[in-house]
């Protein structure tokens, strides 16, 4: 599997108060090692725009974890909501009882672009839940680029501090600018924010490489031919590279 590399998220405590140490210390030992790096944690807010394939191929069969095919859509939709569970568990469970601060779009294609299904914003797991409960007509084109676009557009845009982008794709670009080609002004709108944002593609039953010029580009990839490799391909850079922001190993 083909994964980008992502730079590690370092916390860093610095004080000043040079006046009183001892009391300091004292709290140390009081409260544990850990809550210091805990509270970092807790207060660094994510990010995420995910974009979801409902283009028409989504209608083809792939193996499906019971050893018999679904269609590709009835696999995504089922990994939709795993993601929608471990972000709610990642924003709730929290060693300070406080929930992290997490803003979550989802994004569908339409036409020649991107359509806005759940908006970005806070997390919203019942809204989300809903829309995967609807969707059961997969139709139309793949906008890739235009849809890259106006979704970074918005996750830019978040007051988060870590940005992130997943798209979970079956096809390659049919209409439209390849993403390739938007990544560069992506990556310019970011730095003009003084911010970055991190792009993860999952190929799902569509060879990897036809995504080189995205990963060229910075983004991960990480392929998928069925339910089995999708979940664990999701799991993966989910848990590792969004939401705790970890390297890749692999």
């Amino acid at each position: 599997m083909r994964r980008g590399e992502q730079r590690p998220i370092e916390y860093r405590f610095r004080s000043e108060m040079r006046i009183i140490p001892s009391v300091f210390v004292c709290l140390a030992i009081l409260l544990g090692p850990g809550l210091l790096h805990a509270s970092a944690a807790d207060d660094d807010g994510v990010a995420l725009g995910i974009l979801y394939d409902t283009s028409g191929s989504m209608k083809d069969p792939v193996p499906n974890s019971s050893g018999s095919t679904s269609p590709k859509y009835v696999i995504a939709n089922h990994a939709l909501l795993a993601i929608v569970n471990k972000i709610q568990a990642f924003a709730t469970n929290t060693s300070s009882g406080t929930p992290r601060h997490v803003d979550v779009g989802l994004y569908i294609f339409e036409q020649a672009g991107a359509k806005e299904v759940v908006k970005l914003g806070r997390f919203d797991a019942a809204a989300i839940r809903n829309w995967v409960s609807n969707f059961k007509k997969p139709d139309g084109g793949t906008p890739l680029g235009n849809s890259l676009k106006t979704i970074a557009h918005d996750v830019l845009d978040s007051p988060q501090p870590h940005k992130h982008i997943l798209v979970i794709t079956d096809g390659m670009n049919t209409v439209g600018p390849d993403p390739a080609t938007v990544m560069p002004g992506i990556r310019h709108r970011a730095e003009n924010k003084q911010s970055d944002v991190s792009i993860h593609f999952i190929a799902f039953d569509v060879d990897a490489k036809v995504f080189n010029g995205v990963k060229k580009r910075g983004a991960t990839v990480a392929a998928a031919a069925d339910e089995r490799q999708l979940n664990s391909e999701i799991d993966f850079i989910l848990q590792n590279q969004i939401l705790l922001e970890k390297p890749s190993t692999k």
